[in-house]
């Protein structure tokens, strides 16, 4: 597990990317990520321009995502004798982190969420700027957190990053993963409005279940670090 968690290659890849769906279809994001959709869906007799705009919001949010990410885990990771004791202390913080993201994920802990009327505004703005106006949303959303959101990214992702000295490319899965409903949802306009419609309810149960499976996961393995590396429980 430790493996998975905190360097293990490909598993630790797909778990950034992982982090980056769930991110997605989370309530605050899923607002962002509609108000998205609503904004390329207006060229929607124009296929091609719909999906150039949904790889350019997708974009947006990766190059954001990567810029913050290499800000954030290359100081943490070259500052002086900070990098061993990330290294030393990342079983120990990773345990705590774990519980507290698991519980945004189950709502046990809530704070204000962002607007999703905000969200509609940006993109009626957007609208104006044409397809470079989808990468600039990508980016604008991007930076807008809410508390799970800022959870997963900086509780989750950053100490994914730090302890696989991968500054650039573990906040990219993530980025990608956070635009793939748009991409995908791109798609689904070339095929018409019923299969957007079954798509988005279908994106709607997949957020509840996702959430609730992920956010038990995170407080079970949050607990076990806890216990076995604060604690020494089990040693």
């Amino acid at each position: 597990m430790n493996e998975w968690l905190a360097g293990g290659g490909l598993p630790a890849a797909g778990a950034a990317f992982w982090l980056g769906v769930l991110t997605s279809i989370s309530p605050c994001p899923l607002a962002s990520n509609i108000a998205a959709i609503s904004y390329i869906g207006k060229g929607v007799a124009r296929p091609g321009r719909v999906l150039a705009a949904g790889v350019l919001y997708t974009l947006g949010r990766v190059a954001t995502y990567a810029l913050l990410g290499w800000l954030l885990a290359a100081s943490l990771a070259t500052a002086a004798g900070l990098s061993n004791s990330l290294q030393s202390m990342m079983n120990q913080l990773l345990g705590p982190v774990l519980i507290l993201a698991g519980m945004f994920m189950l709502e046990l802990l809530r704070f204000g969420s962002g607007s999703g009327g905000a969200a509609g505004r940006l993109a009626e703005r957007a609208g104006r700027w044409g397809l470079g106006g989808a990468a600039a949303l990508g980016a604008i959303f991007a930076l807008s957190f809410c508390p799970v959101s800022a959870a997963l990214f900086f509780g989750s992702l950053i100490p994914l990053a730090v302890a696989n000295g991968s500054s650039i490319a573990m906040p990219s899965l993530y980025g990608a993963g956070t635009g793939l409903p748009v991409l995908a949802f791109a798609a689904l306009f070339g095929l018409g409005a019923k299969a957007l419609s079954q798509a988005f309810q279908g994106v709607t149960r997949l957020e509840l279940w996702a959430r609730r499976v992920t956010g038990v996961v995170f407080i079970l393995v949050g607990l076990f670090y806890t216990l076995n590396y604060v604690f020494e429980a089990f040693s």
